[in-house]
């Protein structure tokens, strides 16, 4: 991946990939870096694929600790300015037109003059058509668990903003494909693990399969999801409650169909600099 502080050729078109970034190398690579191949993999030789992450927590450890430096979102577009970028097409990383790419979307506000076309690409879950995939891609990876006794759980963040709304969609989207073992909770936000605790006590399951539902199996899978040390994280509640209780530390972006949503709308971001 080009990170375009590093950039030296002067492209005409570019694909700005934005995500919100993890300290983590493993899931970097696992996750972020996946995506942004996929996309560079699409892209061909027409557009050069280049990275931001807009989380300067996160950019000021990746440098200080492992000596790399990423740029950040305002960086990233002053550098594709001054390298003579015409026509630039931001793909987000994002889950949701949350908070973060309501950011987003106000930064490239104040760019709009300096490229000849500027296109902002959807997040993961925008369509109708999005939601399916994702559900027959989470039922993919999680079907060797659908024994009649496994409550499959996937954990995402959460947001205070009326864009939470998505997590209820999702769980719905499940339902409506037949998946009432799979279940939808976030850690900062509705539903809560208590909800869905509550939830997975009115099946008759033995185990329960925990999932993060976030592009990156980062800090919140570790800790919040899996750690068995804390008492409040999601495996402990779980456990405690009795059930037999595996995490699976994978990231969304190790998903080949989330990688293809995610190109598919980088894809019709670039078709549309055309218009």
């Amino acid at each position: 991946m080009v990170n375009c502080r590093e950039r030296e050729v002067v492209s005409a078109d570019e694909i700005l990939v934005v995500s919100f970034g993890t300290v983590s190398p493993e899931s970097r690579r696992l996750n972020i870096d996946a995506v942004e191949q996929a996309i560079r993999d699409s892209a061909g030789d027409m557009f050069q694929v280049c990275r931001c992450f807009t989380s300067q927590t996160v950019i000021n450890i990746i440098n200080k600790k492992q000596g790399i430096r990423i740029d950040n979102i305002n960086e990233a577009l002053d550098k594709a300015v001054r390298s003579g970028v015409r026509n630039l097409a931001v793909q987000p990383t994002h889950l949701m037109k949350g908070q973060e790419y309501e950011k987003l979307k106000s930064v490239l506000a104040g760019y709009t003059d300096s490229f000849r076309h500027i296109a902002l690409g959807d997040p993961l879950l925008s369509s109708e058509e999005d939601f399916r995939l994702l559900a027959d891609a989470l039922i993919e990876v999680s079907c060797q668990y659908d024994d009649g006794k496994t409550a499959v759980v996937f954990m995402g963040h959460g947001t205070g903003a009326a864009s939470n709304d998505v997590y209820l969609k999702m769980q719905n989207t499940l339902l409506c494909s037949g998946k009432n073992n799979y279940y939808i909770g976030t850690v900062e936000a509705e539903p809560s693990v208590e909800d869905v605790l509550n939830a997975v006590r009115k099946g008759n399951y033995s185990r329960a399969v925990l999932r993060p539902l976030m592009l990156v199996a980062g800090n919140h899978a570790v800790n919040d999801m899996a750690s068995a040390d804390d008492p409040d994280s999601w495996y402990s509640r779980f456990t405690a409650a009795g059930y037999e209780t595996v995490c699976v530390i994978e990231g969304l972006g190790q998903i080949p169909a989330v990688r293809d949503i995610y190109v598919c709308h980088a894809k019709r971001a670039v078709s549309s600099l055309d218009q």
